[in-house]
């Protein structure tokens, strides 16, 4: 596939600055903000005290300051709960709507940037996705001046979904979904050597205790797509909640008991066929 580029308008950029800064999110995000350099950005998320969901952004570092990629639609609620933790340390936080947010994607990607084809792998604007390689890229910049052939959010969105990636915002649900039932240990958003941050007491204990009873799974759909909540059934129990789609593709909540029959699951009017994704590593939940 030729390596495809479009502008994803549904992210916004923050700007972190101040000699505090590193400190300052060390506490709060779930992965080791002491990864970020110029040459290693990072995907990590912000959580209630009680573990749950809140926020997810990319980082990456430039010019002396921290970039965010975070969701546009939330951008200012996430400053204000970023305001709200501020207290005395010294640092700042700026929109940045002079940058926009691409994603670069298919054949020969990191060559064609000059990266090292590992995730995370940064240099000035741009970085392979923290997440998974074959994801391809983002960069955080004024405009793109890689020759790639044009594509649509669209069409980014349904190579994430088939890749069976969430996103904050469409799968994981703010105040609900639970870091390792949507696979971000898998997808590295979760250092588990680092010290305390918000929220690390739930998912330590989900973690050690193998308490993951459901997962996020990607998902082929046979007839009209279920709207994002709706239930799934087998044999009349439920066994699980309908995420994002993008036409016959999408990602569901089952329960992994459930998944690991190998049925298809009605729900709404459609019958659902999820698959394990090949970066998941799928735990027995007994």
């Amino acid at each position: 596939m030729t390596a495809l580029m479009t502008h994803l308008p549904h992210r916004g950029i923050i700007e972190i600055q101040g000699e505090d800064r590193a400190t300052f999110l060390q506490g709060l995000i779930s992965n080791d903000i002491h990864l970020v350099t110029p040459e290693h950005a990072i995907y990590a998320t912000l959580l209630t005290p009680q573990g749950r969901f809140l926020y997810d952004f990319f980082i990456m570092e430039r010019d002396g300051a921290f970039l965010l990629d975070v969701e546009a639609a939330r951008l200012e609620g996430l400053l204000k709960k970023l305001s709200l933790y501020k207290l005395r340390s010294k640092v700042t936080f700026t929109p940045r709507p002079d940058l926009k947010v691409f994603a670069i994607w298919g054949n020969g990607v990191a060559t064609s940037l000059n990266l090292v084809k590992e995730a995370g792998a940064a240099q000035k604007d741009v970085f392979i996705d923290p997440r998974l390689v074959d994801l391809g890229a983002r960069t955080m910049s004024e405009s793109l001046t890689k020759d790639f052939q044009p594509a649509t959010p669209q069409d980014y969105d349904l190579h994430r979904l088939r890749l069976g990636i969430p996103e904050g915002g469409k799968d994981l649900i703010p105040e609900r979904a639970i870091l390792l039932e949507s696979g971000l240990d898998e997808l590295n958003a979760i250092s588990w050597t680092k010290g305390c941050y918000m929220g690390q007491e739930l998912t330590a204990r989900t973690k050690y205790r193998g308490l993951v009873r459901k997962r996020l799974f990607p998902i082929t759909i046979e007839g009209q797509a279920p709207e994002t909540g709706t239930e799934i059934f087998l044999d009349g129990d439920s066994v699980g909640e309908m995420r994002s789609h993008n036409g016959s593709n999408g990602l569901a909540l089952f329960r992994v008991e459930a998944m690991k029959s190998g049925r298809e699951f009605p729900c709404g009017e459609a019958l659902l066929k999820p698959y394990i994704p090949v970066w998941m590593c799928l735990e027995d939940p007994s």
